[in-house]
Formats: structure tokens, sequence, C-alpha cells
């Protein structure tokens, strides 16, 4: 594929290819993961999509399911957009008890909670399944909550165990006011406003998608965190869509953080203030790179950790991306669990890949640059030995014809891991980001895991406390890749693996 410059000549235009590693549809538009749960031994992904077209358009919840988090079946549409509104995001649970009286003792549903998004109002409305989630059924009481607001949305429901029973949690968003709200329920009919929580901290943009669960500090199950995610758009760390990360205890109607952010109000003019870079990097992240969003994690898993999955895109170029005929991919799905590390809390992230049947096909022990050529989907693992208090290392890809999509740079000084993902032709002009995340050195040693599929890369550092995801851009003919290892003053080894059983894409 290619186009002409003004001067005649011709010049090959970027293409992202369809991911294997990475759930994508069939066809037509994807974003926000919606109602993750596992159930039956089975992993549920719905996703917002739009079944007539490739763009955002009238969305209702698609569904995929898997049983390893790596290849997936893609089944039909779960909840379409009706007279009452479109199927915007939410969330399913196993109600094991039948506390919502739509199944029964013998079979009882998942149910699913979403947002019903009608023209000049959002509000809270319920679906339910006794097949395992293929077909539902819309509750004809809907909607089941409303507060007269057009920006009330995003319901992530959770059982609770509290010291008077147990009960529903709903958190969810009054996305202009920056705000997460707190329901309680015993049936998932009837909720009870509790509590709230900001604005406080980023508030570049409006909040969305939120989540609320417990994790193990290092597996002690004496020692537990509450963790909040709040997904906004704009306002990231890498610049438009992000998901900020708080730390805290829940008693079951409040959520406190252990670190207090700064409270926000709005400008008198009624927008909010904006916030610098630097201000931005002060607090806690889901991921530093730009297309990782809206992640949320699944109900129905047992043991300390929680399993995660994101949209990889960004609101800045979602709806702009050359991508036929589907638009939209998934992240890999994380375990998250939390660790402190010189006396402070931070969140893990363990990407999901093939458990077995990696074959090497790299491995550089030297000290000079190097260069080496990387199939589609591989696995890149880099240690790098400091030998100096400066100087700098770089990993550069090349696609298949020699054009540069990523550059990451290792930089002793500051300890700074940067990302650089230059302009491409035949891509919106916002796809170019440069980013940057403080990595501490591990004594001398910096270790970095690079998952590549197709068209993006998901960089892993410090043993997981520290994660960046980005598309790349790549060649409409090949789709090998070129590395190129520079470790200036340093050491560096290498090490590649890709599957032996050959990828399939997914959807």
């Amino acid at each position: 594929m290619s186009t002409v410059t003004e001067e005649g000549t011709a010049r090959e235009t970027a293409v992202l290819r369809r991911p294997r590693r990475h759930f994508t549809p069939t066809r037509n538009w994807m974003n926000d993961p919606n109602g993750l749960v596992r159930h039956d031994g089975r992993w549920h992904l719905y996703f917002q999509h739009n079944p007539n077209g490739i763009d955002h358009g009238t969305v209702g919840w698609g569904h995929a399911s898997s049983p390893d988090l790596l290849t997936w079946t893609e089944h039909e549409v779960a909840l379409e957009a009706d007279d009452d509104g479109q199927v915007f995001s939410g969330s399913v649970v196993f109600d094991a008890e039948n506390t919502s009286g739509l199944g029964s003792a013998e079979h009882p549903p998942l149910v699913a909670i979403w947002t019903q998004a009608a023209e000049t109002e959002q509000s809270q409305a319920l679906a339910s399944s006794t097949d395992g989630g293929y077909r539902w059924r819309k509750h004809p009481g809907n909607p089941v909550l409303r507060r007269g607001s057009a920006d009330f949305r995003d319901p992530k429901v959770f059982r609770y165990e509290g010291t008077d029973g147990p009960c529903w949690i709903m958190v969810a968003v009054e996305a202009q006011d920056r705000q997460v709200l707190v329901h309680r329920s015993t049936d998932l009919l009837s909720w009870a406003l509790v509590s709230t929580y900001g604005p406080a901290g980023p508030v570049g943009g409006v909040w969305e998608c939120p989540d609320l669960f417990p994790l193990a500090v290092d597996g002690d199950p004496d020692r537990v965190v509450w963790v909040l995610l709040i997904s906004l758009n704009p306002g990231g760390v890498a610049g438009g869509s992000g998901t900020h990360v708080v730390l805290g205890q829940f008693d079951g109607e409040r959520f406190v953080p252990d670190e207090p952010l700064p409270a926000e109000t709005r400008l008198p003019d009624g927008s909010w203030r904006q916030q610098s870079t630097e201000e931005l990097a002060t607090y806690r992240w889901l991921d530093h790179g730009p297309d990782a969003y809206a992640g949320v994690t699944f109900s129905g898993t047992e043991g300390p950790d929680r399993t995660l999955v994101a949209w990889m895109d960004n609101w800045d170029y979602a709806k702009e991306l050359p991508t036929r005929p589907w638009r939209g991919a998934m992240t890999a799905a994380r375990v998250l669990g939390l660790t402190e590390r010189d006396g402070r809390l931070k969140l893990v992230q363990r990407i999901v890949g093939p458990a077995s049947g990696a074959e090497e096909v790299l491995r550089q022990q030297d000290d000079a640059a190097t260069e080496h050529d990387l199939p589609g989907v591989v696995r890149v693992e880099v240690a790098i030995t400091l030998r100096e208090a400066s100087g700098v290392v770089r990993l550069d890809v090349d696609d298949a014809d020699g054009r540069r999509r990523l550059g990451l740079r290792y930089d002793a000084a500051d300890a700074s891991l940067r990302l650089d993902r230059p302009a491409a032709d035949g891509l919106p002009a916002a796809f170019e980001r440069h980013v940057a995340v403080t990595v501490r050195p591990d004594g001398d040693r910096v270790a970095l895991t690079l998952w590549f599929d197709e068209s993006s890369v998901e960089v892993s550092s410090g043993g997981g406390t520290g994660s960046m995801t980005a598309l790349l851009a790549g060649s409409a003919t090949d789709g090998r890749r070129r590395l190129l290892v520079d470790p200036g003053p340093h050491a560096v080894a290498v090490t590649a693996s890709a599957d032996t059983d050959e990828p399939t894409p997914v959807g």
C-alpha cells in the first residue's frame, strides 16, 4: 500500500496488522471490555460493539469466550441497543443465591448490570442469563437505578461479605463531575447510595469505567489493600486516555485512600484545571503507555489475585485508525497483585502468555551493537547490567521495510525508560507519542520484557511493577521486524522466544 507525495514519489503507508494473541472482533467497531466473568470454566469477555459498522455508532455488547485467555471464540451479540437506549459499559456477576429472583434455585442466573444510555439520561439496567451467558433477557423493570443524570455510567458490581452479612456493591461514575459513586443492594434490583469518592487527583478528563477490588500484599491474607481503578479521558499520563490507580481501604460503604490526593473543584467557568505531565507523573497509573484504557477485572475468579483486560487503544485516534474489517483490540490479560518495594506499595501486572511451546529465536550476550530479525509475535527478554552512572541503552524496532516504528531508551543517569513511537504515513498525527517512566535498577540490573504482537508491544519492567502498552505500525506486506540493540557503555543480554504452535488470528 502506498501514497503519492506532492513531489510525485511513492511512499509506503503504514498499517496496523490484525493481532494474533490479542482479541479483535471479526468485524466492526470495539472499545471498552464489559462484563468480564469466569463461569463454568470459561473466561467471558463482553465488549462495547457496533455490530453494524466500523465506526463507534450505536453500541451494544459483543461477546467472546476463552478457555485460557489466549484463544478466543466470538459469539453472537449479547445485548443490543433498543428504543430505550444504547447498551453502554457495565459488569456481570453470578447470582449464586438467586437474590435477584431473575433465575431459580436450580438455575441461578448470571446478571449483567449496564448503562442504559438514552439521549438525555444515563441510568443502570439489568439483564439475566441462565444458559451460561450466551442468551440474555433484559429486565422488564429497567432501569433499576436512576439519578436524572446524562453522565451516570459504567457500573462495576461485586459481592461483598461484611460483618452485617453479604450484599452487592456497585461502583459507578458521574463522569463530568469526576466522582465515583458507591451503592449497596441486597437483590441487585434496589440500590442505595452510601458514599462518594472524588473529585481528587487527575481530573483532566471525564471519569469512566471504575473498578474496586482487594489484593493481598505479597500474598499475605492479613494485609489486604483495596484497589480503585478510574479511567479518564483525556488527562492520562501518556496523553489522551489513561487509567488512574488509588490504593486504600473499603469497609463496605466508603473507600478511603491510604495516601489522600489533592481535592479538586471546578473552575469558575465550570471547567477543570489542566494538569501538567510532571504533576500527572506523581500519581499511580495502571499503564504508562498510550494504549491501555478502561481496564477492569474478571468476576468469578478464585484466589488472592485478580485478572484484568483493557482496551488497547486511545480515544485521541481510535476512531481514525485504518484497520479493516475490524477496529479495536484488547490488551493481553494481566494477573494483578500488590508488592512492597522500598516501603511503598506497587501494583504488579503479570502478562498471561503461553505456558509452554516457546522456541528460542535469539540469544545475544555480547556488548556490541547488534541487529536481529524477529517474527511478528515474539517475547523479548532484555537484561541490562549498568557499568556506569550514566549512559543510554537503545532498543529500536524497524519494520520489514526499514522504517523506524519504536524506540526504547533506558537512561542510567535518571533511571528513566522512554518510549518513542514516531509518526507514520497513513495514521493519524496524534498516533505519534513520546512517554517516559522511572524504572529503578535492582542493584546494577534492569530487566525488561517486551511482548510483541503483530501491531503492539506491552513492555513490562521492575518485575511487573511497570507497564507501557503501545500500538505499533508496520509494513503492509511483511510482518517481520528488526531489533537494533545499542548497549552504550553498559552490558545487554537479549533473549527472544516465539510460539512453536503458530497462533492464529482471533475474532
